[in-house]
């Protein structure tokens, strides 16, 4: 699934919405940021480790998507933008190493982004 312009511009930005959650000072307990893509609504929340929402927005590129595989699909995309903010992503204040992890909406861990 190729993500255009906009659809990367409004993950970046919940991404960084994530980030300020975790600014620098003493180091927070939690291990994982928890990402989960609704394929019907478009909607990307984040969670930390006790499944607390922490951040979403959607992504109208990706409502109703009709792909199968949904998620081995956006997790590219998802990848490609965390990597896109690494100076941001090493910036954040949680305990290391951590991980992006993609879930399902049982928040069961489906990859390792």
């Amino acid at each position: 699934m190729k993500a255009n312009q906009q659809t990367i511009q409004q993950i970046e930005r919940s991404l960084k919405k994530v980030a300020a959650k975790f600014p620098a000072g003493d180091a927070s307990i939690l291990t994982d940021i928890h990402l989960w893509v609704n394929p019907e609504t478009g909607e990307i929340r984040a969670y930390n480790d006790d499944d607390e929402e922490i951040s979403r927005c959607v992504v109208e590129e990706w409502i109703q998507c009709p792909e199968e595989n949904f998620y081995d699909k956006v997790a590219p995309v998802l990848r490609s933008c965390i990597q896109n903010l690494r100076q941001v992503v090493d910036q954040m204040n949680i305990m290391r190493p951590f991980s992006f992890v993609l879930v399902d909406e049982e928040h069961e861990t489906l990859q390792d982004l």
